[in-house]
């Protein structure tokens, strides 16, 4: 028990230093040292937990200590190796949005993520050679010295996966349908920014937001700021004509007189709407005021008048976000099967894993707007219902590619290596799942109870994060590793690990197996 917590402590602390010496030499926003944290505790106990368990089998087999140690890093540790740099390739994926306050987070994230994997490949196979077969608890030390080691074949998991095996097209479909129930609420995601309107109810910045929404008008909170360059008195005019067409706008609850700046070059228009900051109206008037009732009033003069505030900036951040968030999911999942072929040898292994980290990723996002845009939420989790955060998908989603891809590693890897011993689809699926079934459910449990921890955090965008990455670790683990990916591949069949022949050639040699396993063949 205390391995992998240790060294993933120690990794962590390690990482934490580092990152803290980083602020000196770029900006890192202030809540990524506490979600590189988060991360690279879950993913640190994952590596060292896959590798120990790796271990622990080999001695169980009656494997010297040493060797065992040698065996596990060179199975568990290889498929730990490309689990992590797929992590980190997803999390610096948030470089393409350029986005610099973006930029430290991916930084401090990825670079947590290294330390510990690292540390699963450096520190624990030391720590290893100390406690050598003391990582078993005695009654298991006595079944092996005594050769009454308890049959793998009976145990839950190899009866699972052999009823995954006997029913794989009933059991796909279930799954399917589970992941497309979920993913319903995604389609009416809206992007925003959470405000003191999502406060806490009791807390003094909650009471002050809505006794001025009741006593003004919710519009009174979020005010639209309607600027223009005086450079002649025909702009002046030009901005008087804007404001009285504000006046008759639907949305807009009060429209100020013409302020202007002291030295009279600038004219300011304070834009009262008539709904909330956080409520969709708001933002569909925002559009209709820059692409059409401005310009209308403005028929015939050349005055620029730019529509700002901050629930207007808020707004663009949102659009930009939405605009650039197509590109970012296509070059991660690129990136991500790319090293997946390369560790496979493979064109389905990959494929299949890009459609299962969307399929996990929409199905977490529907969980997240169920709960704090819907509402459902609202009373459980002590929080007022709104947009979702802009940046939060594409930081959930770097999140939710690296773990899936985690995952989906750990559980091929060891079907792989069965595959490449005996060329027997059926049966290496099996083995796999089998062998890996148990640290892949283990692992995911560790680690909802790390970002389930979020969900206790007073602000809405920690909870945001709490419940998407720990229902997305749940439904990754639980929906997709343990029912539709082994139950694809047994539909596939011998299809999974086909790869065209000049492919093959043409692609360098990064084996995620054993170098033995392929002299053997």
């Amino acid at each position: 028990m205390l391995l992998p917590l240790g060294v993933a402590l120690l990794a962590l602390g390690t990482a934490s230093g580092i990152v803290t010496l980083l602020t000196h030499a770029m900006g890192i926003a202030s809540f990524a040292p506490i979600l590189g944290s988060l991360i690279g505790l879950g993913v640190g106990v994952d590596y060292a937990l896959f590798i120990v368990s790796r271990y622990r089998r080999e001695i169980s087999r009656g494997v010297d200590p040493e060797e065992a140690a040698a065996k596990s890093i060179d199975t568990s540790g290889r498929a730990v190796l490309f689990a992590g740099a797929t992590v980190c390739i997803a999390l610096l994926g948030l470089f393409v949005l350029r986005l610099s306050f973006l930029n430290g987070v991916a930084v401090a994230a990825s670079t947590t993520v290294l330390v510990t994997m690292a540390a699963s490949l450096t520190l624990l196979p030391a720590l290893f050679g100390v406690l050598k077969r003391r990582v078993h608890s005695r009654r298991s030390r006595k079944s092996i010295d005594s050769g009454t080691v308890k049959d793998h074949e009976q145990s839950m998991w190899a009866k699972w996966s052999r009823s995954v095996a006997k029913r794989p097209r009933s059991l796909a479909l279930g799954a399917v349908a589970i992941i497309v129930l979920l993913s319903i609420p995604f389609f009416s995601l809206h992007l925003g920014s959470s405000d003191q309107g999502n406060n806490p109810k009791g807390t003094t910045t909650r009471s002050a937001y809505d006794l001025l929404a009741k006593g003004f008008g919710p519009g009174t909170n979020g005010p639209l700021q309607v600027i223009a360059q005086i450079k002649s008195p025909s702009d002046t005019a030009a901005l008087e004509q804007v404001a009285t067409a504000l006046s008759t706008t639907p949305g807009v609850g009060q429209v100020s007189p013409v302020i202007t700046s002291p030295d009279g070059t600038v004219g300011l228009l304070q834009v009262i709407p008539s709904t909330g900051p956080q409520d969709i109206k708001t933002s569909n008037l925002i559009k209709a005021l820059r692409s059409t009732v401005i310009p209308k009033a403005l028929a015939g003069s050349k005055t620029a008048i730019y529509v700002g505030g901050t629930t207007a900036i808020f707004d663009d951040f949102a659009s930009v976000i939405s605009g650039k968030l197509p590109l970012f999911i296509g070059v991660i999942i690129l990136l991500g099967c790319l090293l997946l072929l390369l560790a496979f040898r493979s064109l389905v292994i990959p494929l299949t894993a890009g459609v299962m980290n969307l399929f996990a990723a929409g199905a977490s996002f529907g969980i997240v707007v169920a709960m704090f845009q819907w509402g459902w939420g609202e009373k459980l989790l002590n929080i007022g219902s709104g947009p979702i955060e802009a940046f939060l998908p594409v930081i959930m989603l770097a999140i939710l590619f690296g773990l899936s891809m985690d995952y989906q590693v750990f559980l091929v890897s060891r079907m792989h290596e069965e595959w490449l011993h005996t060329k027997e689809n059926g049966k290496a699926v099996i083995v796999g799942q089998t062998e890996t079934g148990r640290i892949i459910t283990s692992a995911a449990l560790i680690m909802i109870t790390v970002f389930a921890s979020f969900v206790f955090g007073g602000e809405k965008v920690i909870k945001e994060f709490g419940i998407g990455l720990a229902s997305a670790v749940f439904i990754d683990a639980f929906v997709l590793r343990t029912i539709l990916v082994p139950a694809l591949m047994h539909l596939f069949g011998s299809t999974n690990w086909w790869i065209p022949t000049w492919l093959d050639k043409g692609l360098p040699h990064l084996s995620v197996d054993p170098v033995e396993s392929e002299e053997v063949l």
